[in-house]
């Protein structure tokens, strides 16, 4: 009769309620911002006689996408503040020591169904430079989002603050290509990242979708990374 092995499992508390609240905000604006965008960028043939209002009317359709960027936009900056005053939220990586590139590439193979396991993090390597990556797509979204959304009142303030990105970009056309593709570009990661958090929680036991509710991850192993939160 084979024995069962009891493991022990320790309970790290990592993700402030402050992250986990404009985590989901963030996400759920993600959502409604890229569908509103495509229909932005082309809309549905509605089958209907002007005036004549309906859910696919584009004026609320874009106030739909207007007032979910600027709720995006206050979760953002309220997500740097939590990332300012909680040590758990810190999730950038620290490009700066040696073994982050070589822990890197160490969970990307693993990812990849390459090797078989990876040294245990509290924030692995690679998800941290992966939203690294994400924040600088976020900054370009809302860079060239206000661009847009301001162009027709380039004496304002709005205006004065993101005229530039126009202007470096060479047209407000231009503007709007970044826009809707640096928006795909967020989907995608969006896509690798639910596959990673479910890959994490369900084959290997680390809690990735559990500690975005309960704030904790519970890891049978010391992880590399455990003395941040110190």
């Amino acid at each position: 009769m084979k024995s069962v092995k009891d493991v022990e499992r320790k309970e790290y508390y990592l993700f402030s309620p402050f992250l986990r609240i404009f985590h989901w905000i963030m996400a759920s604006q993600i959502v409604i911002l890229f569908v509103t965008g495509l229909l932005i960028t082309k809309p549905m043939n509605v089958a209907t006689t002007e005036p004549t209002f309906s859910i696919t009317s584009m004026d609320l359709v874009r106030d739909i996408h207007f007032t979910a960027a600027f709720i995006f936009c206050v979760a953002f900056i309220l997500r740097i503040y939590g990332f300012i005053i909680n040590k758990g939220d810190r999730l950038f990586p620290r490009f700066w020591e040696g073994h982050f590139y070589s822990e890197t590439v160490d969970v990307a193979l693993h990812y990849m169904l390459l090797k078989p396991h990876h040294a245990p993090f509290l924030r692995n390597p690679l998800a941290r430079m992966s939203y690294a990556g994400l924040y600088v797509l976020v900054a370009i979204e809302i860079l060239t989002g206000f661009a847009m959304y301001f162009m027709t009142s380039p004496s304002t303030t709005g205006g004065i603050l993101f005229g530039w990105v126009n202007t470096i970009l060479g047209s407000e056309m231009m503007t709007h290509y970044v826009h809707h593709y640096v928006a795909w570009f967020i989907i995608l990661f969006a896509i690798g990242h639910l596959y990673m958090v479910i890959r994490a929680e369900f084959m290997e036991g680390e809690s990735e979708v559990s500690s975005m509710f309960s704030g904790k991850k519970v890891l049978a192993h010391t992880p590399k990374d455990a003395n941040e939160l110190e």
